[in-house]
């Protein structure tokens, strides 16, 4: 296997639907043995053994996850920040739907939506937080 140091950890990537399950799995507890991962995947995707497995390999070849080993056990952390994913998740589907505009995807959300008094609430004190930034 190969082991990626902690300086190697990407901040811009994109995953697949696939690799989205895998990292959910390790973001919940971290680290994980093969066969914690195995187990999870197949309980949550019916994923078989080698499916799994390839995927650890892939993804860690990739720089995505860490592998550790100890004799027989190999242990799994992600070398990707669950928010650095969902960040570059959003500008990406951002960008691609919506020509990167956050405007536009507001507008959509609220049309299709019945927002809450409480997500209102939210959404107003996240604007106002952005406002403060800038």
């Amino acid at each position: 296997m190969v082991k990626k140091a902690a300086s190697d950890i990407q901040k811009n990537v994109s995953l697949t639907p696939a690799e989205w399950h895998l990292m959910e799995c390790l973001w919940e507890q971290v680290p994980r043995t093969s066969r914690e991962v195995v187990d999870y995947l197949k309980a949550d995707m019916g994923w078989s053994k080698s499916t799994t497995l390839t995927m650890l390999r892939r993804m860690t070849e990739k720089g995505l996850i860490r592998c550790e080993e100890g004799g027989e056990v190999r242990l799994y952390s992600p070398l990707v920040a669950r928010e650095d994913a969902l960040l570059q998740e959003t500008e990406d589907f951002l960008s691609r739907v919506y020509k990167g505009s956050v405007g536009m995807l507001m507008s959509t959300l609220t049309k299709r939506q019945n927002l809450s008094r409480e997500e209102i609430r939210e959404l107003y004190a996240i604007l106002e937080e952005a406002e403060r930034k800038s």
